[in-house]
């Protein structure tokens, strides 16, 4: 089969589309080939020298796909050669075919097959991370940064969805169709200060839950853009590994301040949240409520050029490479 390669980390030309060896199926995996996967900036950092995959995980990018399922491993139940599936991976997903545990697949929800590869790793990381650490419910105020993201347009929808008033930060150009996900407020990070608006809108109270990407440089304000009881749950560092965190303001707000990753999960924990998307997200997919945003198609050949844009930030939603 072929596969985006990383013969040396390096710019986006280091990704290299060549011939490897074909995956097989291991104990309670099935071989997937696939149609489509998202890029994701967890990525970007690999094909940099700075993300490298799990022990045991494809040494390719590619943290989801969608495809169709052509070999099913031993002590695999459910799942047969011939259904069209999404997948979450630790990696592989640049690739003519990956082998994918059986806990981490999911039915193509009610979208085309190829867009269906933009939802696996946003829907884990958002539903994980806004539910299970985050507690978010409906009434809640949630701020999402980096709004025009995959996380972004995602969480906002699904915040939406769940009932919860959804803020976020995003270029201005784009605040738009963000408030056509849902969004109730929109604020421009390059003008204006979060946390005062944050305020503003909320009349003092803050926000419930925070939903960060940037990490350093945003939390001096995250913790004070919260409101009493208030959950700051961090997910990546664009802005920053190291900063200095007032816990006086986090004592006087019995606030709290996790940080999660997704990709070097046990298979267990990867499965559990993969059934929690399947049974609370995906009927929101069917009804409607929740579609997968996908700025362009781009040859898997062109994972460079997909990098470039992600780089960019002038993507809306995800960017998909495709096969076929």
């Amino acid at each position: 089969m072929r596969a985006v390669t990383i013969p040396q980390p390096g710019g986006p030309d280091a990704l290299v589309w060549a011939e490897v060896p074909d995956p097989e199926p291991g104990p309670g995996e099935v071989i997937v080939d696939v149609r489509a996967s998202g890029v994701n900036r967890a990525d970007l950092l690999q094909r940099q020298g700075h993300y490298p995959p799990p022990p045991g995980a494809s040494a390719y990018p590619g943290l989801e796909c969608s495809g169709v399922i052509t070999e099913v491993g031993a002590d695999v139940a459910g799942w047969a050669v011939g259904q069209q599936v999404c997948a979450l991976l630790s990696g592989g997903g640049y690739a003519e075919r990956v082998a994918v545990p059986a806990g981490q697949l999911l039915p193509v929800p009610a979208c085309d097959t190829v867009d269906a590869a933009a939802l696996p790793e946003v829907a884990c990381t958002v539903w994980s991370n806004l539910i299970q650490v985050g507690r978010l419910s409906a009434g809640d105020t949630l701020l999402v940064h980096g709004g025009g993201s995959g996380i972004g347009t995602f969480a906002i929808q699904f915040g939406a969805a769940l009932g919860a008033t959804v803020l976020t930060t995003a270029r201005a150009a784009k605040h738009d169709r963000l408030r056509e996900l849902g969004a109730a407020h929109t604020i421009d990070y390059r003008e204006q200060d979060f946390a005062d608006e944050v305020r503003r809108v909320t009349d003092g109270r803050g926000a419930d839950v925070v939903l960060d990407i940037m990490g350093a440089s945003y939390l001096g304000r995250n913790v004070a853009a919260l409101a009493t009881g208030g959950r700051l749950v961090v997910i990546g560092m664009q802005g920053g590994r190291k900063a200095e965190l007032d816990l006086g303001a986090l004592l006087t707000k019995r606030a709290s301040v996790s940080a999660t990753s997704l990709r070097a999960r046990p298979l267990a924990e990867k499965a559990e949240i993969v059934q929690g998307v399947r049974d609370e997200v995906w009927p929101m997919v069917t009804a409607g409520a929740i579609r997968p945003v996908v700025d362009r198609r781009l040859p898997m050949a062109e994972a460079a050029q997909a990098h470039r844009l992600v780089e960019s930030n002038e993507h809306f939603g995800k960017v998909v490479l495709t096969i076929g």
